[in-house]
């Protein structure tokens, strides 16, 4: 059997990636402010598009036309001379072919050379991080010292390594954005508490665990419990030196008698004592340049309805918003030779586009919003422990909606609620299921967990199968394993160790 070539056709389907898809993706993933600084680089080097605040109700339109028919073929991106052209219409009233007058600097200085691809692939270079510095041999001093963590984004990867729960992580945010330029606790826990609509007694465990972070001392709310949790750090923290922390104003009189009455040692441990105190940091946030917390800028607004329910809104402050410059473009195209027509045509593409994308862009985050906003009102109105469980795919089958849409709608961008400000991607929790079909938020279970622990009688401590067989009971389908996980991301000891400290505190 002979082996010889062939030519067959075959049909096949495809999808291709477009640059302005892909920019278009982009910019969904891209937070309000992200995308304000992409259309700011877009502004500069497209002549056709301009602010909306800025623009001429006359003459720039946020809907745009396509280009007229009579236009020829646009030449390869990147014409010299259609930039030329263009250069010497908007420096010169003359028209094309008129004598002008000499520029007192050259084309090269006016536009940045246009690389293959137009400017689409140019914005999108700009927009994926790509620049000048990129070849560079090395960041400068300043570059280096800017790349470095502050004390904030420290202290929120110490948080999320320490607690593995979204409850607690919210909590320990909280915590971290109340801290003032020492790094005492600036807000009291109970005004926390109530705005997080949590009980006091889980912030201050968050608080009590918190205080062990680097640098040891942060969030307490004096000067003694900062000092005291230093030393209880080192395992220095005896009754001596807590009689001396609870008398901290006899040392700053420097009444030693007094002291050494009330500490009960002599005078040469008492010295021992102040010097160890000496070496300790009153003020730990205070060695940080990193100063006041940044606020976060929300993408969305929620704010509650008279008649009820909630509002949802795009944050108009951060909000980007173009329009195109027809009377520009036809201007220009007017006065144009072939090749600054064809110029034109390719900015007048991509200023249309843009307008179109933000548009889309803000028509599909507003509508993601407003389904978390109507699935999780209870969490609006009554705090944590109503949050219900809630996936990507609850959200974009109403919608119609792929789940990746959502899945990059919901990145990056945060949104201003009555109870605070939180990430899109907060509102998400997984589910657990129930006996009558039902679901059960897992933070909500985890809540119910801990409220049977704290409600136990010494005498009649609960196990995990206990605790199991309990939530079955109420209707939460919950295996053993599960309630340990649970219990454990708490910090709640087992049964056996409970019953224990029980029995001691009897005796």
């Amino acid at each position: 059997m002979a082996i010889v070539p062939r030519l067959d056709l075959r049909p096949t389907q495809s999808l291709a990636m477009t640059p302005q898809l892909r920019q278009a993706i982009k910019l969904l993933q891209c937070s309000n402010l992200e995308a304000s600084a992409l259309v700011a680089e877009e502004l500069e080097r497209n002549p056709l598009l301009e602010r909306a605040e800025d623009a001429d109700p006359d003459i720039a339109l946020g809907g745009v036309d396509a280009p007229p028919e009579e236009l020829p073929d646009a030449p390869p991106s990147g014409s010299g001379e259609g930039e030329a052209d263009l250069t010497r219409l908007l420096e010169s009233d003359a028209p094309p072919g008129g004598e002008t007058l000499a520029l007192d600097v050259s084309e090269a200085d006016l536009y940045d050379e246009v690389s293959e691809g137009g400017d689409s692939a140019r914005w999108s270079e700009a927009g994926s991080g790509r620049g000048a510095a990129e070849g560079d041999e090395g960041e400068s001093a300043e570059a280096r010292l800017a790349s470095r963590p502050s004390l904030r984004e420290q202290l929120a990867q110490q948080l999320r390594l320490a607690f593995a729960d979204s409850p607690r992580r919210l909590i320990g945010a909280h915590l971290i954005a109340a801290l003032d330029e020492a790094g005492r606790l600036a807000t009291p826990v109970a005004e926390i508490a109530r705005q997080l609509g949590v009980a006091e007694a889980e912030v201050e465990e968050v608080r009590q665990r918190m205080m062990r972070f680097e640098p040891v001392g942060l969030f307490a709310t004096s000067l003694r419990e900062c000092l005291a949790v230093q030393l209880a750090e080192r395992n220095r923290l005896d009754p001596a030196m807590e009689a001396l922390l609870d008398h901290l104003e006899l040392l700053a009189r420097r009444d030693i008698a007094r002291l050494l009455e009330i500490c009960g040692v002599s005078r040469e441990d008492l010295t021992d004592m102040i010097a160890e105190l000496r070496t300790l940091d009153p003020k730990p946030g205070a060695g940080f340049e990193d100063g006041p917390a940044s606020p976060v800028i929300p993408d969305l607004l929620v704010t509650p309805r008279r008649e009820g329910g909630f509002r949802v809104e795009l944050n108009p402050e951060t909000l980007p918003r173009v329009v195109v410059n027809r009377g520009l473009y036809r201007h220009a195209q007017a006065r144009s030779g072939r090749e600054g027509r064809a110029f034109l045509a390719e900015h007048f593409q991509n200023a249309s586009w843009l307008v179109r994308a933000l548009e889309q862009r803000a028509s599909t985050i507003l509508r993601v919003a407003e389904a978390i906003v109507a699935a999780q009102e209870g969490f609006l109105r009554h705090g944590i422990s109503h949050l219900r469980p809630l996936t990507l795919k609850d959200i974009a089958g109403p919608l119609e909606l792929h789940e990746s849409t959502v899945s990059r709608v919901t990145t990056n961008k945060f949104m201003a609620t009555p109870r605070g400000t939180f990430e899109l991607k907060f509102f998400f929790t997984t589910a657990l299921g129930g006996g009558n079909g039902e679901t059960h938020s897992a933070e909500a279970v985890r809540h119910r967990i801990r409220a049977l622990i704290e409600a136990e009688p010494p005498d009649r401590v609960l196990s995990d199968d206990e605790l199991a067989a309990l939530l079955r009971r109420e209707g939460i389908t919950i295996a053993r394993r599960t309630v340990a996980k649970y219990r454990e991301s708490w910090g709640i000891p087992g049964s056996l160790q409970r019953k224990r400290e029980k029995a001691t505190l009897r005796v």
